[in-house]
């Protein structure tokens, strides 16, 4: 049975659908409840809509750089392995950010501990740079803890990533549809998807629990989280 998961910037109880939906029912998240790792997520509204910001937990960087965090705020009660996650995303680069910072901002799925996922995310500052190569690198899959951007990009170039427009600090939509070893990546509502992965990196058979992703030096906003096919843990 296909359920539906909605997350909220505050606590709500869980509401029914109407009975046309019965055998699709809807559950409210609390997101302050999120299991916070290397992350601070609070409410927040921004551009109007409400949501939570989640920002990296400085306390926890005690001398390593950033880069080398795992940053991500873990939805709890959830398991993942094939469906579609939509929600809305805003990133930006934050106060003292290093020149490389691009307001990285994502979801991570098939979560099997915080260390170990996939992963699709966006750099928003690259959507409309005049640097071509930029532009390219603007939406990216990674899978932790064997293939991050970097190896990916050396080894397989533009296989992982491409472009799409985007804006830093607006709210853009995503979606991943998942199916076994297949994920795509939609942005802004359209038809055809930006990102193609045909070669999964948890394989086809992989569960895991689904969560925010940040990267280093990012200010990040979500809202409207909704995932189709999820299972209770």
């Amino acid at each position: 049975m296909k359920r539906i998961v909605t997350a909220a910037a505050i606590c709500m109880a869980a509401m029914p659908l109407s009975d046309g939906a019965a055998q699709d029912p809807s559950f409210a998240l609390d997101l302050l409840t999120l299991r916070q790792h290397n992350v601070v997520v609070t409410p927040a509204t921004h551009k109007g809509q409400r949501g939570v910001r989640v920002v990296v937990d400085t306390t926890r960087i005690r001398g390593d750089s950033q880069a080398n965090l795992e940053t991500l705020a873990i939805i709890p009660g959830v398991e993942f392995s094939n469906g579609t996650i939509e929600i809305e995303v805003s990133g930006s680069p934050g106060p003292g950010a290093a020149t490389g910072a691009r307001g990285f901002v994502g979801v991570a799925f098939r979560v099997q501990d915080t260390t170990r996922y996939d992963a699709f995310y966006i750099r928003p500052t690259n959507g409309r740079a005049e640097d071509q190569e930029r532009r390219n690198h603007a939406a990216q899959y990674i899978a932790h803890p064997e293939w991050p951007w970097f190896r990916l990009r050396q080894e397989t170039p533009s296989r992982y990533e491409s472009y799409v427009d985007l804006v830093p600090d607006e709210w853009t939509k995503l979606r991943i549809v998942v199916q076994g070893q297949r994920a795509r990546l939609f942005v802004h509502d359209q038809q055809q998807a930006t990102l193609v992965v045909n070669d999964v990196k948890s394989g086809a058979n992989a569960k895991g629990a689904i969560a925010l992703w940040i990267g280093p030096g990012t200010i990040g906003h979500f809202r409207n989280l909704r995932v189709t096919n999820p299972e209770k843990r």
